[in-house]
């Protein structure tokens, strides 16, 4: 069984599933995840898009669908004698069912840490206790864990892999497919993929991104997470200057010239890209409380975190106003030199993640635990 809750888990997981079938294709995959990991070859008890809750308060509201979703799965796990499950990200739910499941006997692999060196370490000695292996991509997060006495085994970041093996469209059949102007560089939004985080963070970054269109001869364009409507950013906005593309999200942090990008898995992938852009993040007051008390690092945007250092401006919160997003954005316009310095540190986040490889190295230390299960 494998159990990504998130986009991005659905797309390392489909990648480790295809490994896992090259490998054996006799092997029969349960869980949760969306539709790339379905069109790998997972049989789905539930979508990711069921499983989109972030933060205390949207958890608390759904706290009896998630309980009936974790009691169908371990009743899945006893019906069909599943002995290894792999937990993709996704900690809230996922380190509560691995401790049950620690509880049976069951073997525990965890793909992708929760993020601890955020919240402290209390919870290695949780993850110790009901992690049986600990597959990371960073390679701090070995070091960490080898430190308090997880079993762990850095395999590399999957999304090296992804950007590396997708097929771009060339600049030219990407701006004629979405009707893009070719005399205009893209000033692009990333909102992320939840309702609520949209509603919260796309009417400043709107706003903010229309006044720099007009004053740095930018055209906008919205990257639409697939399980959002398109029709959701018409109702959060009086702006009509924008193009929204769905699905294409890397040809776009390909061809843009700066992003506005929500805190997530989307600020990591624009580094490997090498593209300037700034982080916003927004969430409910008590969320929002609850983090400042949990969370124990100055950053949350991935590439300042790898690169140890404040090269991405973040916008947290009460912060994230038109006024401040478009300060941030028009010191990088207006300033060259700024805007190839951060260039320049972008393109040492791959380097310090290494190679790709990661979905086959995982799937082949997964594949050793099934044979011994």
């Amino acid at each position: 069984m494998i159990i990504a809750g998130e986009a991005s888990g659905d797309l390392h997981g489909a990648s480790l599933i295809k490994e896992l079938k090259l490998m054996d294709s006799s092997i029969d995959i349960f869980g949760i995840g969306g539709d790339k990991m379905i069109a790998a070859g997972m049989n789905a008890q539930y979508h990711i898009k069921q499983m989109a809750f972030l933060g205390f308060v949207e958890v608390l509201k759904h706290l009896p669908f998630i309980t009936k979703v974790r009691k169908e799965l371990l009743q899945k796990i006893s019906e069909e004698n599943i002995n290894t499950i792999v937990l993709i990200d996704y900690p809230g739910f996922n380190l509560n069912i691995a401790k049950r499941l620690d509880e049976l006997g069951k073997k525990v692999i965890y793909y992708i840490s929760p993020q601890v060196w955020a919240w402290g370490k209390g919870r290695i000695d949780k993850i110790r206790e009901v992690v049986d292996e600990m597959l990371v991509v960073f390679p701090f997060e070995e070091k960490m864990y080898k430190k308090y006495g997880v079993n762990v085994k850095y395999v590399g970041h999957p999304l090296i892999e992804h950007v590396e093996n997708y097929s771009y469209l060339s600049k030219k059949e990407f701006f004629n497919k979405f009707k893009l102007d070719d005399k205009k560089e893209i000033l692009l939004l990333l909102p992320g993929s939840r309702k609520h985080e949209i509603a919260k963070i796309f009417p400043e970054c709107i706003s903010a991104a229309s006044k720099l269109a007009r004053e740095f001869n930018l055209q906008v364009v919205v990257a639409c997470a697939e399980n959002i409507n398109e029709d959701t950013f018409s109702t959060l906005t009086k702006e009509n200057n924008f193009k929204i593309v769905k699905g294409f999200t890397y040809d776009l942090m390909k061809y843009s010239s700066l992003g506005i990008i929500k805190s997530g898995t989307s600020t990591l992938e624009a580094g490997l890209f090498q593209l300037p852009f700034i982080v916003v993040y927004s969430t409910n007051y008590f969320t929002y409380w609850l983090g400042r008390i949990v969370v124990q690092i100055k950053n949350i945007a991935m590439a300042n975190i790898i690169l140890e250092e404040n090269v991405i401006n973040e916008l947290i919160q009460y912060d994230v106003n038109e006024e401040n997003i478009y300060s941030k954005c028009s010191a990088i316009l207006k300033d060259k030199k700024k805007y190839d310095s951060i260039k320049q540190k972008l393109g040492l986040i791959k380097e310090r993640l290494g190679g790709p490889g990661a979905s086959i190295n995982a799937a082949r230390s997964i594949y050793a635990v099934l044979n011994e299960a």
